[in-house]
């Protein structure tokens, strides 16, 4: 039997790559929010697999854009931030048969990197296997990338090979977390992710990027546990949208919310959620950091 594998992945990729879809299936359990919006992943997330042979610490970070806010400047800094104690680099992007700026800038990133760099093309289920073949063909020119892995996080295409490759390159050592621990987040924290999907779903995309959720309250209860939660807009002209007419939208994101808290509590929930308005917090650090997002030169 060989010696046991540890270490941490840094996941990068462009926005609404399928990052997040990928960490899930590979965690075989839903850890990261998943939506059709990019720029869905706003924190530094890390996802442990453990196995008889292996630890995989999966970082997830936000996806590389190009920065509009300081809100957004905090999501890039937070993505380029992974990248560097990593002891491997799972880069992600789709089938497309070219290269665009974001996945050019992100190579350029990488090509300087002293870890392995594992490059996993996603979303090949939705295309003919020479657009996947076109496409791993421009990265063979990338010296620097180790191996290339096609894949389907939506349909678990070639996710165990992943795995398997992701494992030869970690390096032998010891588990960082005990065997059934499999993020690093608490339960306001997933609370708080589950409100935020539904309102990505929801809405309309040019809105939920000035959203925050803040959980405000979990009391267990003997029959169930209860919940408040406030959801902040950067616009006045947001809140209305929000809630919907009659309110009407609010009462559907709560009760498609309350749903999947239900599911992860195993447990009855009284959900309870708020609507303020707290104008352009998305540029003002001083709010920022109230809603958790703290640049890392800022932590203590």
């Amino acid at each position: 039997m060989g010696s046991f594998k540890s270490g941490f992945v840094a996941v990068a990729g462009r926005t609404n790559v399928g990052k997040s879809t990928l960490l899930n299936a590979m965690m075989e359990q839903k850890l990261s929010i998943v939506t059709s919006r990019p720029q869905t992943t706003r924190d530094i997330i890390r996802l442990i697999r453990t196995t008889e042979t292996s630890q995989m610490v999966f970082i997830d970070a936000p996806g590389f854009h190009k920065p509009k806010t300081k809100l957004n400047e905090y999501m890039d800094a937070s993505a380029e931030s992974t990248l560097k104690d990593a002891d491997v680099i799972l880069f992600v992007v789709e089938e497309d048969a070219y290269i665009g700026p974001g996945d050019k800038r992100i190579l350029e990133m990488l090509s300087g990197s002293s870890v392995p760099v594992i490059l996993a093309i996603n979303k090949i289920d939705r295309s003919p296997i020479e657009n996947v073949l076109k496409t791993i063909d421009l990265y063979k020119d990338y010296s620097f990338i180790s191996e290339i892995v096609p894949v389907s996080a939506k349909k678990g295409m070639n996710v165990d090979t992943l795995i398997a490759v992701i494992e030869k390159y970690l390096p032998e050592g010891e588990k960082y977390y005990p065997d059934d621990m499999v993020t690093d987040r608490n339960v306001r924290f997933y609370i708080g992710e589950i409100i935020r999907e539904k309102l990505f779903e929801a809405l309309a995309e040019e809105i939920p990027h000035g959203i925050a959720v803040s959980v405000e309250e979990v009391d267990e209860g003997e029959t169930a546990t209860n919940i408040s939660a406030m959801i902040y807009c950067d616009k006045k002209s947001h809140k209305a949208i929000v809630i919907g007419k009659n309110g009407e939208k609010l009462k559907r994101v709560g009760t498609f919310a309350r749903r999947d808290i239900e599911k992860l509590l195993d447990t009855k929930v009284n959900l309870k959620v708020w609507v303020k308005v707290r104008e352009d917090w998305t540029d003002d650090p001083n709010e920022m950091k109230k809603f958790g997002y703290l640049a890392e030169e800022d932590e203590s």
